[in-house]
């Protein structure tokens, strides 16, 4: 199997603090919700009803994670009237989630 040049390993010499960040933002999205979250953020913004109605879990529950995201600068948010709306910070984000559940379902 040959690998992409732009997925290929660090190198050995690669700051620590690259690692580190890479290292966070994988803790970041380490919860099947949050997955779920940026896999329904990955096709545009949405509001928190949309989202719990999407993955079926509690408003309180995805608010909990939506922090948690937002925290990462995985997530940003933007107020419409009395809601917010959320969308990904970056699209990069969407691909690794999206790469990661179709390797999981092959």
């Amino acid at each position: 199997m040959t690998v992409p040049p732009s997925y290929r390993a660090a190198p050995t010499n690669e700051p620590i603090r690259a690692l580190q960040a890479a290292s966070d933002l994988l803790k970041a999205l380490a919860s099947p919700v949050r997955l779920g979250i940026v896999r329904e953020l990955s096709d545009g913004e949405k509001y928190v009803h949309e989202l719990v109605a999407a993955l079926g879990v509690s408003q309180p529950l995805v608010s909990q994670h939506l922090r948690v995201l937002r925290t990462s600068r995985i997530v940003t948010a933007h107020r419409q009237a009395r809601e917010i709306r959320y969308g990904l910070t970056d699209d990069h984000v969407a691909h690794i989630v999206l790469d990661a559940v179709r390797h999981a379902q092959e």
